[in-house]
């Protein structure tokens, strides 16, 4: 492994119904998560995800990569855009990382999360342990 390397692509589906369940699970019933009427008049374009929904997928997607959530010491990013879920519809968030440092022990990734083409993250990073095998492949580019 070593600085420039990527990660495998990963594509996660989100709908209304995950919409739902999350916010159900967190307690988060914000209308703008759930009523598409109420998300417009606060001047959104639709419903939209939760923001630590799309954070979890994006630390899913480490962690996987990583061989479990012990590895990962660090995780952030700023929610730059909204990732919009009409009505109906599935729609992607699109998560890949690149190697940006190997240090001893610690590997540093930059993330990038999209949906729909659009970045959602901005400034996304995390911090895993080497300990083994990693459960992913990395893909030089």
């Amino acid at each position: 492994m070593k600085v420039g390397d990527t990660l495998p692509e990963r594509v996660f589906y989100l709908d209304r119904a995950m919409l739902k369940a999350y916010a159900d699970a967190s307690g988060d019933q914000n209308p703008i998560h759930q009523n598409e009427e109420f998300a417009r008049s606060v001047g959104l374009p639709n419903v939209i995800a939760h923001g630590m929904l799309t954070m979890a997928l994006v630390g899913t997607f480490i962690t996987e990569w990583a061989g479990g959530s012990s590895k990962v010491k660090a995780l952030s990013a700023r929610f730059i855009k909204p990732v919009i879920v009409p009505a109906d519809e599935k729609v992607d968030l699109t998560v890949t990382a690149t190697v940006t440092e190997v240090d001893g022990n610690c590997v540093k990734l930059d993330c990038v999360a999209t949906s729909a083409g659009i970045k959602v993250l901005g400034m996304a990073k995390a911090v895993v342990v080497k300990e083994g095998q990693f459960s992913g492949m990395v893909a030089n580019l």
